[in-house]
């Protein structure tokens, strides 16, 4: 059995197993705890978003030891092939008997209305036995993921939440087929559908939103080319996979590829898009002996680059591994239903057995005592606590849906709540990404100049070159009639103007962000660009100040650029900060008892998106900064980050209410149940009311993104 293994160092291998059997902060524990037990074990760390356990160890150990130590307690353990293995969905296994126990359940309750309604004798018989046709192979399908949880938790001599709930179910049929075949009047087959149907129902909707929160690192090490083309000795051009690269290879990458691979630029000269790994938006010129990075993008001209790294061994594996461990560290945040539930299983299974015990004391029947028995499961069941959150997360997240906010990890506003620092990225995210030409510079230029950079710029495909001519085409200004077009990547675009030379060409040096345009002999013109700053921006601080939320830039890009917002806004800021940098300076944060939120958009910022407590994209932000971000933002607005603050921070307050009422339930329910004054039938629907009035609570959520 081969799992996922790579040194950490020269005595420590790295090996990387799938657990979807974790499901709270108590399963963490017992599979940190039970790996760390094993001989040879140096580390053990668990991604419970990811369902993965992180493994460092001596290389003498077998892997198949540490399956067998996770299967000892209980959990199936799948072997992660590789870096690219895509998660595990937890919501999927759940939907079939989620749909078969809602199903049975209305079919059994359409029966059950007959006997409610006095049929008796031979009629009452045969409604109880059409309710046991349907409602026994549905509650035998609908129940096998609380009864499978049960079985593997009493073999491992533990006990969870499907304990109580399995036995309840299972005593409730049983019960239910004696009380058919002897033609006795109740029977509970409808409670018992009910009350699977509410489980299942609040464990898809805290599924499907664990399962948003869920990415691997895949999306970042595909930003890497699959491939390149390799010079041979003989001068011959080969195209390899990027596993088949090895140091000391030359690549020749044309422009508009990406590097497959770090290496060293031996041969030819050309700008870089480097903004995926540093932030930085201005393309950076490189040539022989510069370093180039696997992921970026050559734009101008071929290059030549001698292999340095390759795999896992690049900068952009490396940005990777501090995602996945940042990642880690955040799911250990333990949820407040994860703490509920360890209170719930060792409470219930007290109450079941001292009402049984009692009654049996007092002279009841086994079956009286049972029934009774049978009454406090099903009245305790956890319906309104396990709905209490989830459907709160729901109603919230389609509130900030319809507002132009995409939640993708319901626990993120739990985090979300509680943050009173935030980290604001530069390029992407505080500004828009889209350096356009400054309006001043536009403004400056007469018709004649206007109509030869719309011309010159017209025929390239170049970013600034389209931005110059869409900006100029909106002003109404005609293209000049041009011969003789042509461009040379990394230099410009030259034509000729009425006999006259004329080019849109790089500047031999700027400020900033700028193309310079040549008529003949006249002067110069060099056109600078801006990169605006979203809408509202000033707004959006102001209001995360009411908030209580301390707002500081943490950005990748030149200290020019960043300095010249930073006055805008009036916010302090750290400039040319690397992943790591970002990622250190939240780890500070932390430590000092901050709860940070980081708001990017790159690539560069993903480690620092997946070690922050909470995150936040923009939606025009790379495909990894989406993947790692808790909630991602569509509009051009800021006002997206207050918004999602405050609505994360309602959300808590109805949560608190949700387990009020439902611990408020229990405490008037639970006395009723234990003195015999309640069926197994009226505790289902008394549990099934309990839930409904969570869910209404939670539907007052529906306006709290305005």
């Amino acid at each position: 059995m081969n799992a996922l293994t790579s040194p950490l160092t020269d005595q420590t291998v790295r090996t990387v197993l799938l657990v979807p059997g974790m499901h709270c902060a108590g399963c963490m524990g017992k599979v940190e705890r039970g790996l760390g037990a094993v001989p040879g074990v140096l580390e053990a760390r668990v991604n419970l978003s990811a369902r993965t356990a992180t493994i460092g160890h001596s290389p003498d150990l077998d892997t198949r030891e540490l399956v067998t130590a996770l299967e000892s307690l209980g959990f199936e353990t799948q072997v992660r092939q590789d870096e690219l293995a895509k998660p595990v969905s937890a919501a999927r296994p759940l939907l079939a008997p989620f749909a078969v126990a809602g199903f049975a359940a209305m079919n059994v309750m359409l029966l059950s209305v007959s006997v409610w309604s006095g049929a008796d004798g031979s009629t009452r018989s045969l409604f109880h036995w059409l309710s046991a046709l349907i409602g026994v192979p549905a509650i035998a399908f609908a129940g096998q993921p609380f009864f499978r949880s049960a079985l593997q938790a009493l073999r491992r001599k533990r006990t969870n939440m499907d304990v109580p709930i399995s036995i309840g179910v299972i005593v409730a049929t049983g019960l239910s087929l004696y009380e058919t075949a002897t033609g006795g009047h109740d029977a509970w087959f409808d409670g018992a559908l009910m009350l699977l149907t509410f489980l299942l129902a609040g464990r898809v909707l805290d599924a499907m939103m664990r399962d948003r929160a869920r990415a691997g690192v895949d999306a970042l090490l595909s930003q890497a080319a699959q491939g390149a083309t390799v010079i041979g000795l003989d001068g011959s051009l080969t195209w390899l996979k990027a596993g088949e690269l090895a140091p000391g290879m030359v690549m020749r990458v044309a422009a508009g590829e990406r590097l497959a691979a770090d290496g060293e630029i031996i041969a030819g000269h050309s700008r870089f898009d480097q903004s995926l790994l540093t932030g930085e938006s201005a393309p950076v010129a490189m040539g022989a002996g510069d370093m180039a990075l696997a992921g970026t993008l050559n734009l101008d001209a071929p290059v030549d680059v001698r292999v340095s790294h390759t795999g896992q061994d690049t900068t952009l594996a490396e940005i990777a591994r501090l995602m996945e461990a940042a990642s880690q560290n955040r799911s250990r945040y333990v949820r407040i239903a994860d703490r509920a539930a360890r209170l719930y299983a060792p409470a219930v299974h007290t109450l079941a057995a001292v009402t049984v015990i009692g009654w049996l004391l007092a002279g009841a029947s086994l079956y009286q005592a049972l029934v009774i028995g049978v009454a406090v499961l099903i009245i305790t069941c956890p319906c309104a606590l396990g709905l209490a959150v989830p459907v709160a997360q729901v109603v919230v997240s389609g509130a900030l849906l319809r507002a132009g906010i995409m939640v993708k990890d319901g626990s993120a506003l739990e985090r979300l709540a509680m943050i009173d620092r935030a980290l604001l990225d530069k390029t992407g995210t505080l500004t828009l990404g889209r350096p356009v030409p400054d309006e001043a510079a536009l403004a400056a230029l007469n018709p004649d100049e206007a109509g030869i950079a719309l011309a010159l710029a017209s025929h390239s495909r170049h970013p600034l070159s389209r931005a110059l001519a869409d900006a100029l085409a909106r002003k109404g200004h005609r293209a000049a009639t041009l011969s003789g077009v042509s461009e040379e990547p990394g230099t410009g675009v030259f034509g000729c103007w009425r006999g006259v030379d004329v080019a849109l060409r790089r500047p031999e040096s700027a400020n900033g962000i700028a193309v310079a345009l040549t008529i003949g002999g006249l002067p110069t013109r060099l056109i600078l660009y801006v990169d605006r700053l979203r809408q509202d921006a000033g707004e959006a601080l102001a209001r995360l100040r009411a908030l209580k939320v301390e707002a500081t830039m943490l950005s990748g890009d030149n200290p020019a650029a960043v300095a010249e917002v930073a006055r805008t806004l009036g916010l302090t800021a750290q400039a040319s900060a690397t992943p790591a940098e970002k990622q250190d300076t939240i780890f500070r944060l932390q430590k000092g008892g901050r709860k940070v939120l980081m708001v990017g958009d790159g690539l560069n910022d993903a480690p620092a998106l997946a070690a922050a407590d909470a995150s936040i994209a923009p939606g025009s932000a790379s495909d990894v900064g989406i993947q790692a971000a808790d909630l991602v933002f569509v509009s051009e607005s800021l006002l997206a980050l207050p918004r999602a603050v405050s609505a994360s921070r309602a959300t808590m307050r109805v949560v608190r209410q949700n387990f009020g009422l439902a611990i408020g339930y229990n405490l008037l329910a639970v006395p009723l149940a234990m003195a015999g004054l309640v069926t197994p039938l009226v505790a289902a629907v008394a549990m099934s009311v309990s839930s409904l009035v969570v869910i209404a609570n939670s539907l007052r959520l529906t306006r709290a993104a305005k």
